[in-house]
């Protein structure tokens, strides 16, 4: 097994490879304007690290979000790509399922959240216990959720941001590609069923089309 994993649902540019075992190469950089230019770049160079050429890649795992559309799409439609050429298996995973994994695996216990940025003031957000989702993830003002989420810890940007609704905000701020590809590893070996490379985007973008605009056509 070798998963080329990539996550473009938050500021984080993050790519990683997975032997079934470890983590054999990742990395990653926090710029949420230039994803498209940042991912193919960051590919070469964990293949480059770990010595090994794209076609030795057996599967490839994507962070689904939630998270804003532009960036979410770049590693969507990037894992897609490399799925056809390569003719392997594109397996999604919910980007905050990442965060939680890497979050217990850092000593985290107990009932948790996890929460990232959405922008317009909000957070994506998904309670957690004993490393799994207990609902939907959602998307909501700080303020809404905090007494939901009282009295426990909270992983993510989306909580250090908002350190008055969420006081007790932990780390990792953004996913690692690292994380999300060994917890899709864990996930296959135990012969789980893994979500497809589809987008949760969990409501509309930012750019529409305008309503009543003039229509001119030619007499």
């Amino acid at each position: 097994m070798l998963l080329l994993a990539v996550d473009t649902a938050t500021p984080a540019v993050t790519v990683a490879l997975h032997d079934g075992a470890s983590v054999v190469a990742e990395t990653g950089q926090v710029d949420a304007r230039r994803h498209g230019e940042l991912l193919l770049p960051a590919v070469d160079r964990v293949l480059a690290e770990a010595g090994v050429a794209l076609d030795a890649v057996t599967g490839v795992v994507v962070g689904t979000g939630p998270g804003p559309y532009t960036g979410l799409r770049v590693g969507l439609v990037t894992a897609a790509t490399f799925g056809s050429v390569l003719s392997v298996p594109v397996h999604g995973l919910c980007t905050l399922d990442g965060l939680a994994y890497a979050a217990r695996q850092g000593g985290l216990e107990g009932p948790f959240a996890v929460a990232t940025d959405a922008r317009r003031k909000e957070v994506y957000w998904a309670r957690y216990e004993e490393g799994r989702t207990t609902g939907e993830p959602g998307v909501d003002r700080p303020a809404d959720i905090a007494e939901q989420l009282a009295g426990l810890p909270v992983v993510g940007a989306g909580a250090l941001l908002y350190p008055e609704a969420f006081p007790d905000a932990r780390g990792p701020e953004h996913v690692s590609a690292g994380a999300l590809a060994a917890l899709a590893a864990e996930r296959l070996a135990a012969g789980d069923a893994l979500l497809p490379p589809q987008p949760l985007y969990l409501r509309r973008p930012d750019a529409q089309v305008p309503k009543n605009y003039k229509v001119v056509t030619p007499k």
